[in-house]
């Protein structure tokens, strides 16, 4: 019963949101002043409120009061963020198919808008990655390059959504179960096929790249699934392929 009356509250805040009768950055009206307006008791507003804050709906200032956020699409998606995190089996496949749909997409957008210095920047993100000393320096420069093509595509939505479908825990775990060196070199192989597409400004081209970036980790996690299991259900991660590589066993894709 607790639980249908928070909901409402939420709901009936989020309503005066979507009319306009909170805009972004307001303050909302005070605790008690609010709760009657609504009709709710003060503790049913509080829930609501805590509920909204993980949201990123509602910002609470100490001291100072209760806000509407920015709204902005890529805050309000964070909260997808834990679900990546701990996506795993045919979920994670899932995630990963969405973001082949997306992601070549995304990267074809970047080549027409990409800039001589937007590919000094990715050039130098390759570099570090090369000289990446373990599993979480070479995540975080990988993070860099891909997040920094999404962005150029010039959609703030479609960033923040790859940003989530390949989070930086997915891609340690991925890193950690195929054992490495092997992955990194092969992950380093098609960054550098989807940097020269960019440089050379062929949209299909710098899409064809990505596709096969992406298509490759996905053949691999339906592979790495154990036997009897749905395809995908090893915890593994969509972000580093073992496309184009002679495979030694069905445990490592070497070569990539």
């Amino acid at each position: 019963m607790a639980m249908a009356v928070t909901e409402r509250a939420i709901d009936r805040i989020k309503a005066m949101i979507v009319a306009g009768a909170l805009a972004p950055g307001q303050r909302l009206p005070r605790e008690e002043e609010l709760a009657e307006d609504l009709g709710l008791s003060r503790n049913s507003l509080r829930e609501a409120v805590r509920a909204l804050t993980a949201m990123r709906i509602l910002v609470v200032r100490q001291g100072d009061g209760t806000y509407v956020s920015s709204l902005e699409p890529g805050l309000l998606l964070e909260s997808l963020t834990f679900a990546a995190d701990v996506s795993t089996g045919e979920t994670a496949l899932q995630l990963l198919q969405v973001r082949r749909m997306l992601e070549p997409q995304a990267t074809a957008l970047a080549a027409g808008r990409i800039t001589d210095a937007d590919l000094a920047r990715l050039s130098g993100l390759l570099e570090r990655c090369n000289r990446a000393r373990d599993i979480e320096e070479f995540v975080a420069c990988d993070m860099d390059f891909h997040g920094a093509i999404a962005d150029l595509a010039g959609n703030p939505v479609l960033s923040a959504l790859l940003r989530i479908l390949s989070s930086r825990t997915q891609r340690v775990r991925v890193l950690r179960a195929a054992g490495g060196d092997a992955v990194l070199a092969g992950a380093q192989r098609e960054h550098g096929a989807i940097l020269e597409a960019l440089a050379a400004r062929d949209a299909r081209l710098a899409e064809a790249s990505a596709a096969v970036h992406i298509a490759g980790v996905e053949r691999w996690l339906r592979a790495e699934a154990p036997a009897g299991s749905p395809a995908g259900t090893s915890e593994v991660s969509p972000d580093v392929s073992p496309a184009g590589a002679a495979a030694s066993s069905a445990a490592t894709p070497a070569g990539a």
